[in-house]
């Protein structure tokens, strides 16, 4: 039977490459996977499948009507997940994040890591099944840990990801600290952006202690310019928390070329905010130093608050 194999909703980098390097690993092994997207491809995944001259997948809005099985990459949390996650049969799951909102009634295949990014799990997966990576997939791998590593500066980084993307990167033919930072910066594209779109982008729901908690991640090299449009993302945010049911929105902007990061902070409990990070708000921001990844350094943090 045919499957559909995706990553989260809002895809990033990690979660278009990861599942097209996946599907085509499993159909070499003579499944029968097609990857596709729950969104458009961002600016910054566009550059990479671009420049390597690879499509970008089909968007989907549900599986179920296509097929009864899906594999997921780049997340298990249902509600990151397709619409209608619990109508179809999860058979595998390639993951780099926590665990939670997740259950099958089957048994299913599992490879999670503590790594930087779900194209490193998935390189691993060729290498055991002694499956030749082609150039243009080894150069979107590498872009997909470059992308989910800030180059290799986030504290998610691995010995892994460095070594294997080293190796994507000599496979593709590209040096990877040129491209990787022209790739970084061509998702720094703003402008032609509405607010709207910005916190969406990148953004994820979490369940913490009963309340939604909406975080959102922007990349930029000035972080003075995003903040020169704070009173527009307010008033986006607020209608998004309105009109979706999201407690705490928080925007988390972060200047790729110090690996410093602001926290804009739309709802409540803003008190949990403060003491997740152990400083105070003001007019609801907050300076995070040396902060660059939202799925070590802010949800844990956030969650431990919420639950203390």
């Amino acid at each position: 039977m045919k499957e559909l194999v995706f990553g989260h909703q809002n895809p990033d980098t990690d979660a278009i490459v990861a599942a097209k390097a996946y599907a085509y690993l499993q159909n070499q092994l003579g499944a029968d996977v097609e990857a596709v997207a729950l969104g458009t491809p961002n600016e910054e995944t566009k550059f990479a499948l671009d420049y390597f001259n690879e499509p970008a997948p089909r968007v989907i809005e549900s599986a179920k009507d296509e097929v009864e099985a899906v594999i997921l990459v780049d997340h298990n949390e249902a509600q990151q997940s397709v619409a209608d996650i619990k109508d179809v049969t999860v058979t595998h799951v390639i993951d780099h994040h926590r665990v939670a909102n997740f259950e099958t009634a089957a048994p299913l295949y599992m490879h999670l890591e503590p790594v930087g990014c779900s194209s490193t799990i998935v390189y691993k997966e060729f290498v055991a099944h002694n499956v030749e990576i082609p150039v243009n997939l080894a150069g979107l791998m590498l872009s997909a840990i470059v992308s989910d590593t800030l180059l290799f500066k986030s504290p998610t980084t691995t010995d892994d990801d460095i070594e294997i993307g080293k190796k994507l990167a000599e496979i593709a033919g590209v040096d990877y600290q040129a491209y990787g930072l022209e790739m970084l910066k061509a998702g720094t594209n703003l402008a032609a952006k509405t607010e709207a779109e910005l916190i969406e982008a990148d953004a994820k729901s979490f369940e913490m202690a009963g309340k939604t908690v909406r975080v959102d991640q922007v990349n930029t090299v000035d972080l003075d310019e995003v903040f020169a449009r704070e009173v527009a993302f307010r008033q986006a945010i607020e209608k998004a928390n309105q009109e979706n049911g999201y407690d705490l929105f928080l925007l988390m902007i972060t200047n790729i070329l110090d690996s410093n990061s602001r926290l804009l902070v739309v709802g409540e409990p803003k008190d949990v905010v403060e003491k997740a990070f152990g400083q105070k708000l003001v007019d609801d921001k907050m300076d995070l130093a040396g902060v660059v990844s939202r799925k070590k350094q802010v949800v844990p943090p956030l969650q431990d608050a919420f639950e203390a």
